[in-house]
């Protein structure tokens, strides 16, 4: 349930600051004390921006299910300027969101924190399974360059070490975490909390020690469906190698995980099916093969080729979705039934949320609780 307290931010990497010392002196707006996103009593989240010349302003949020009939938006222009947006309560979580003002994309500009230039609304009670907590150790978060011979350009990862990695010498196992499409690198630490969720777990005693590693598996290119293979063979040849030579890991098998969500676990479908013998647990998050792609006889050959590979190596390997809203919860299906058919067996689940980071900062919670003990 969502509750009053609000943590909200938005950083720009627009670089248009306008020095305090420069504006003089000026008549006071309300935007000076706007608060952009407030919740209230009621449980409902108001949305504010200051655009008094505007004709028509629009927000776009995550918070706002397209499935549920009832998550209506009430918007209201008010005389002063202001322009609100009153989104109906629904469940805790940290939610993308932008103005459109005339018809021009706007980030917040009241916020302080944000990713990809979009802002991050926390709405939260402060202990939810993804919430900062204060009183436990913290792992670092680092942003690793490397050289991409398959791509041949320069790329970025994000790299998660557990609190007090920097002093020991341990091995650690490594869980890959891929985000879906449109995002980068920076989404699963931002908008899926990731950091949060691994230092919760881990202070609680609920996960063990691992490397997550949550590279970007956008590759620009005509077609989005493209990136897939391509950035495999990146995993494979460049990421995987750059964090065994940088990072003190386990490099069996038994200690390497691989995870995505939308085309992020299509990807994952891609690296795990293509070297079996290279990882032991495999979680493909609301998604499927190619849904662009009607016949599957390519797939199911694959499939019956390396079942007995599969159920050689791997220790788990879980389907999930986010329930019938789930826009991959079809072709999800149709994904199984290609599984079942070559006799390979798999964990399935459901989760609240639909195609979004309710559902996936939720599966991440649990994979990270099960990988690597067994």
């Amino acid at each position: 349930m969502i509750k009053k307290s609000l943590l909200l931010g938005v950083a720009f990497a627009l670089g248009m600051a306008t020095p305090a010392a420069a504006q003089g002196r000026r008549t006071p707006t309300p935007n000076d004390t706007l608060q952009s996103v407030r919740v209230l009593p009621n449980g409902n989240t108001v949305f504010s921006i200051y655009a008094p010349k505007a004709r028509k302003v629009t927000l776009s949020c995550e918070a706002v299910n397209p499935f549920d009939p009832n998550s209506k938006v009430i918007t209201t222009a008010q005389p002063n300027g202001v322009w609100t947006f009153e989104v109906p309560k629904g469940i805790a979580g940290h939610y993308r969101y932008t103005f459109n003002v005339d018809g021009v994309t706007v980030i917040d500009p009241k916020s302080e924190i944000a990713t990809q230039n979009r802002p991050i609304a926390m709405i939260e009670n402060g202990n939810e399974f993804f919430s900062y907590r204060k009183d436990i150790p913290h792992g670092a978060i680092a942003v690793r360059t490397y050289e991409s011979k398959e791509i041949g350009t320069t790329r970025t990862m994000r790299v998660w070490t557990p609190a007090g990695y920097e002093k020991g010498k341990d091995k650690l196992p490594v869980l890959y975490l891929i985000h879906g499409g449109g995002d980068t690198d920076t989404s699963w630490p931002t908008a899926g909390a990731a950091c949060n969720i691994l230092d919760n777990l881990l202070a609680d005693g609920k996960m063990k020690p691992m490397i997550v590693v949550m590279p970007n598996g956008t590759i620009q290119g005509p077609n989005v469906h493209d990136e897939v293979p391509i950035f495999a063979r990146d995993m494979m040849t460049d990421i995987i190698p750059y964090i065994e030579s940088n990072y003190r890991v386990l490099t069996d098998k038994n200690n390497r995980a691989v995870a995505g969500l939308s085309m992020g676990g299509m990807e994952t479908l891609e690296v795990s099916l293509h070297n079996v013998d290279k990882f032991a647990y495999v979680w493909v998050l609301s998604s499927s093969f190619n849904p662009n792609k009607k016949d599957l006889s390519e797939e199911a050959a694959l499939l019956k080729t390396i079942a007995p590979d599969i159920k050689k190596n791997w220790k788990e390997f879980v389907f999930t979705q986010g329930g019938p809203t789930d826009i991959a919860y079809n072709n999800g299906k149709n994904t199984r039934k290609v599984f079942d058919e070559a006799g390979i067996s798999y964990e399935y689940m459901d989760v609240e949320g639909g195609h979004s980071w309710i559902a996936w900062r939720q599966n991440l919670y649990d994979l990270a609780q099960r990988i690597f003990k067994k």
